[in-house]
């Protein structure tokens, strides 16, 4: 089998196991959850993408991974851990949480969709052994990160139930 095959056979089975244990397990949790407290579970998860920086670190990466996409996956995970850092850093401070949450998640959901585009454009599913000990990376826990962009921005986008809004609604009326 081709590295190409395997690598797209992986990283399609790696989303689907994600898919089978996030439905299941993970977001019946979350769902019930209040949503400022389901959005810091989900930063806390991305706030450890600082170590997409393994992607320029010689020794980790093959000499032949092209530097255009290791830089920019790199440094696109490396800016959605600081951003999703900074969300839990401003828990407290509800304006500052959700403007960085909003901001992580754009951020890393478009690094994301940028990195497929790149490793297509370039060809990375043939040279996937170039991906040296970040080949995991790409295969278990990319797919995590974008479900989990997906969910956030389902929270971010659902309205708030009618007993969260009557709550809000007492709470300004005393």
């Amino acid at each position: 089998m081709s590295p190409e095959t395997l690598f797209q056979i992986h990283l399609v089975l790696g989303y689907v196991a994600w898919l089978l244990c996030f439905i299941v397990y993970i977001l019946p949790k979350l769902k019930s959850m209040e949503r400022v407290d389901a959005q810091r579970v989900i930063a806390t998860l991305h706030s450890f993408r600082f170590f997409g920086l393994v992607f320029i670190l010689p020794g980790v990466v093959g000499p032949g991974l092209p530097a255009s996409f290791a830089q920019f996956a790199a440094y696109g995970d490396f800016l959605t851990g600081v951003l999703a850092i900074f969300a839990l850093l401003t828990f407290r401070i509800r304006l500052l949480f959700w403007f960085f949450v909003v901001a992580f998640n754009l951020a890393g959901a478009a690094d994301i969709i940028v990195d497929y585009y790149h490793a297509v454009r370039i060809g990375l599913p043939a040279m996937a052994g170039q991906l040296g000990s970040t080949y995991a990376i790409a295969i278990i826990y990319v797919p995590l990160l974008m479900i989990t962009h997906f969910v956030a921005f389902y929270f971010l986008t659902r309205p708030k139930s009618t007993a969260a809004w009557a709550l809000a609604g007492d709470a300004a009326a005393s």
